[in-house]
């Protein structure tokens, strides 16, 4: 992990993502912190701490994109090979703790893959 300044912004970001077990959409972010920081401040955190290895992004259900945070990610390579799952019925994002094998393609390099399963979660299942 590079070096974070700690600033409000930082602070306020990280405690949200400390306070949550499930990721944080981008959107809902901003319509929760527009009172106290613009967007730009929020997209340019999320990215820093994106590129520190400390959150990691995937796009969801209508192409927004979704934050959480990372574990054994350094700014160098980011681990966060897993898929995520969104409940269409509550909205409800989270990181999916299960192995995913990526198959091997002749003479391609992979460095990003991206795997969403949407159904319903445990709550709304029932």
């Amino acid at each position: 992990m590079g070096v974070i300044r700690k600033t409000k912004a930082v602070e306020v970001l990280l405690n949200e993502f400390n306070t949550r077990a499930v990721a944080i959409s981008a959107k809902t972010l901003i319509d929760q912190l527009r009172t106290t920081f613009n967007k730009t401040t929020i997209y340019r955190v999320l990215d820093k701490l994106e590129d520190d290895g400390v959150l990691h992004s995937f796009l969801g259900k209508d192409g927004l994109k979704w934050y959480a945070k990372c574990h054994g990610c350094t700014a160098t390579e980011h681990q966060d090979l897993h898929p995520h799952f969104q409940c269409l019925n509550c909205g409800k994002v989270e990181c999916l703790a299960v192995s995913v094998t990526l198959p091997k393609i002749p003479n391609r390099k992979i460095e990003v893959s991206q795997l969403l399963i949407q159904g319903r979660c445990e709550t709304c299942f029932v």
